[in-house]
């Protein structure tokens, strides 16, 4: 027999800025947005630590769609990070393993950022959810067990010195997706000729969205007390997940064939690349990609 249906969730569908508190994780941020919206599906963006707080962009049924395409999108992070000693996770949740080393002048931080700018490459950390024969890292690494890592490229696209007292320093980055902060706030303080860790991380951009409309969770149970249409207001359509995309307006019977999985013909569309798909009454339908014969290939239906 099929599982039956919890009759109290609801199918509820756009997407969430969410202001994500230190001290949880993700995955617990995302549960407590489910309950909240009673939402049948739901899911997020790229996962941030418990030490860090900010954007966590939750995406609520059709929209966990689009999901994949917000984890490649750029991120933007504020970082501060206590230099002199340097910890086994790279941030104050972890034991120290060096300390008592000498301070970098702020000259020395400055010249070693120029070494970070660009595409660079980067070693995951020990302490990551990246599997190793099955294995999370974080796993081995909490049984004192240190396994090699390959380099992998990852950009930075902006790296700025905001600050630089009392012992610690920050930074203003903007990154390609897998790029782990913690490392990169290590390997610039080794060559600024220290050591230093993580204290407190946010997340203030992913990909199209800024923090400007983030949401905490006592606002969002504030909002629940009046009622799911109240809370609903709240929810960004979908397609502002890809409004840098250029847009295709289908006829209703071009839009009948695509939403069957078969490619249509339409006049002045793009060279090439993914493009967003409405209805000529301009309802979001999907994404599409310009084929080599200028066609417009369905690659994701949304049933709204």
């Amino acid at each position: 027999m099929g599982r039956r249906r919890d009759s109290s969730l609801r199918d509820v569908h756009g997407i969430l800025l969410l202001d994500k508190p230190v001290g949880i994780t993700s995955n617990s941020a995302l549960q407590k947005i489910k309950r909240l919206f009673k939402a049948r599906k739901a899911g997020h963006t790229g996962s941030l630590d418990p030490l860090a707080s900010g954007l966590l962009v939750v995406c609520l049924g059709e929209a966990t769609k689009i999901s994949a395409y917000l984890l490649d999108a750029d991120k933007r992070y504020i970082v501060s990070a206590r230099v002199g000693a340097k910890t086994d996770t790279g941030d104050a949740a972890g034991k120290i393993i060096r300390d008592n080393v000498a301070a970098p002048t702020n000259d020395a931080l400055v010249a070693a950022l120029e070494g970070f700018r660009g595409d660079i490459n980067q070693v995951p950390p020990m302490y990551s959810a990246l599997k190793h024969q099955g294995q999370r890292l974080y796993e081995l690494a909490r049984k004192g067990l240190e396994v090699e890592r390959k380099a992998r490229k990852v950009t930075i696209r902006q790296l700025d010195l905001i600050g630089f007292d009392d012992g610690c320093f920050s930074l203003d980055v903007v990154c390609s997706k897998g790029t782990y902060i913690r490392t990169l706030v290590e390997d610039i303080a080794e060559a600024a000729g220290s050591c230093a860790h993580v204290v407190a991380l946010r997340r203030e951009v992913v990909g199209p969205f800024s923090g400007d409309n983030m949401l905490s969770i006592d606002h969002l149970e504030r909002l629940a007390e009046q009622g799911p249409e109240t809370l609903d207001s709240v929810l960004l359509p979908i397609d502002s997940a890809i409004t840098g995309w250029p847009a295709v307006t289908l006829s209703q019977d071009a839009a009948w064939y695509l939403q069957r999985g078969q490619p249509v013909t339409v006049p002045r569309v793009p060279d090439q690349g993914w493009v967003r798909l409405y209805q000529v009454e301009s309802d979001f339908i999907g994404i599409g990609e310009v084929t080599a014969d200028g066609q417009i290939a369905p690659r994701r239906i949304f049933r709204l």
